[in-house]
């Protein structure tokens, strides 16, 4: 089996080019905010981070393809880079520090394109996570300077903390009498939305988190990050990877009850 590693060094390479162009410009005066066509917003250092990765991964992996979020599909292949190169936008631009950049690298596998190498990195925060398949996940200030992620074991609904970030997506899918209900059942909410609950659940700070509506690039890197701290990511309907156009992430013990609830009334 391949190693990956050699892809987790060149991820962590990118990581720390976004990194510096996204903090350059984080809280600028002049920061330029654009409205795509979906009606989210896009801002000109998600544009920059993004050609500044697609230009390293042009010079170091001609041969791999490359989605991004604001670019879409740049060649083909076996082997897949998804970036988006600003998960929170909507926070980085009104100046909250949970946003990051997200790189994770696919190959084409049994049920289609698997992530193999992901880094999630975060750096208003002060952190960073990665995972590269059959190495386990980390989170640290290097590849040389990192602890081991591990999720939780908590196995009662009563006891775990579940995480999502905002309720009008499971009103608008008709979930959100089952997610209410879920919430009354667990020992704590919080809605700490986009990438963080992910990585929360992997460092097994807390035990659960879904979101009812994601693209792939929101997903492929922390999936793989979960899944190589023990834990389980699939998408609402049980599949497990980043192509369900929705997510559920656990520790395993509490997955099969997170989807009942939130599958519940659907």
């Amino acid at each position: 089996m391949p190693d990956y590693l050699d892809d987790l060094r060149l991820a962590h390479v990118l990581a720390d080019a976004a990194d510096a162009a996204t903090t350059d410009r984080f809280k600028a005066l002049d920061l330029k905010v654009e409205t795509k066509p979906d009606m989210t917003p896009v801002s000109e250092a998600d544009k920059a981070a993004e050609e500044l990765i697609r230009g390293h991964l042009g010079r170091a992996r001609p041969r791999d393809a490359i989605l991004g979020e604001e670019y879409g599909v740049e060649g083909t292949g076996p082997r897949r880079w998804v970036i988006d190169p600003i998960d929170g936008t909507k926070n980085y631009v009104r100046g909250v520090p949970v946003w990051a950049t997200l790189i994770s690298l696919m190959e084409a596998g049994e049920g289609g394109f698997q992530p193999v190498v992901g880094v999630v990195s975060a750096p208003a925060l002060g952190r960073r996570w990665w995972a590269a398949k059959g190495h386990g996940a980390f989170s640290g200030r290097s590849l040389t300077k990192a602890s081991r992620l591990q999720v939780s074991q908590v196995s009662k609904l009563s006891d775990a903390s579940f995480a999502y970030s905002s309720l009008s997506g499971w009103e608008e899918q008709g979930r959100l009498d089952g997610f209410l209900d879920l919430t009354r059942e667990v020992w704590r909410t919080r809605a700490y939305g986009d990438f963080w609950p992910y990585m929360m659940v992997a460092e097994g700070a807390i035990d659960m988190c879904a979101e009812p509506e994601l693209s792939l690039w929101d997903m492929a890197a922390t999936a793989i990050v979960v899944t190589e701290a023990g834990g389980t990511f699939t998408g609402l309907d049980a599949r497990p990877g980043p192509h369900s156009g929705n997510a559920a992430a656990s520790n395993g013990l509490l997955h099969d009850e997170l989807l009942g609830y939130l599958n519940q009334r659907y």
